[in-house]
């Protein structure tokens, strides 16, 4: 068993918001699109699994099934992972990915309040959803103020998973890729459904990183299937 919190972490202030305001919930995702990271097989990190993301079928929000095992030693945790703004690049450095995808410019301080995720920063997956609970770790859910969609702020097809020990170690990283759909659509018009954040485009989508295992796609579809039952 992992621990859910470490002994004098940070406690979560409520109404804490970002510059732009509160995250929007985003109700324009295309049905049946979906963006995976595949954990890579890093000789530095016995870390595997997938993160995925698939837009509900109503269009409101993204429906996340994560299934990773190989945690470090508990007393490392809470482990905790994020969306980070950057992809990893080609030679699989995760510190790359700079911070946590953040369109409503909410810092990481203080820790997010899951009783209201739309306070969180975006990529906040485990601030907003619960952090790692166990070895091996499967959960799912729905998160609302994520996009599938290319283009906006929201966006996170084009960005990467990081999983962190609760000192802000990075352990491992990888990239989304689109495995099932098709992500162009109409986009937004809020901060988080511009495709701008401070001036800047959402980052192209890079393949770089680590060997991954090759999973797939019936099985990856039929794990992701009972994880959401």
């Amino acid at each position: 068993m992992v621990n859910a919190q470490a002994p004098g972490a940070p406690v979560p202030i409520p109404g804490v918001t970002g510059q732009l305001g509160d995250a929007t919930v985003v109700d324009d995702n295309e049905a049946g699109v979906t963006y995976t990271a595949f954990l890579p097989n890093r000789t530095t990190s016995d870390l595997r699994g997938f993160v995925a993301g698939t837009s509900n079928a109503n269009g409101t929000g993204v429906n996340f099934a994560i299934s990773v095992s190989g945690f470090p030693d508990p007393s490392l945790g809470p482990f905790m992972y994020h969306i980070h703004d950057q992809p990893v690049p080609s030679n699989g450095n995760c510190t790359a990915t700079l911070a946590h995808l953040d369109p409503y410019i909410r810092g990481e301080q203080p820790p997010c309040d899951p009783t209201h995720p739309e306070t969180c920063q975006s990529g906040d997956l485990s601030g907003k959803h619960g952090n790692v609970t166990g070895d091996p770790f499967n959960t799912a859910y729905l998160d609302l103020y994520l996009s599938t969609h290319e283009g906006p702020a929201s966006f996170f097809g084009n960005r990467s998973i990081v999983f962190h020990t609760s000192n802000a170690t990075r352990l491992t990283c990888a990239n989304f890729t689109l495995t099932s759909g098709d992500s162009t659509g109409s986009n937004g018009t809020s901060p988080g459904g511009n495709g701008t954040v401070n001036g800047s485009t959402p980052p192209a989508p890079f393949e770089g990183g680590a060997t991954t295992a090759f999973v797939s796609a019936s099985a990856m579809v039929a794990g992701l299937a009972a994880l959401l039952l």
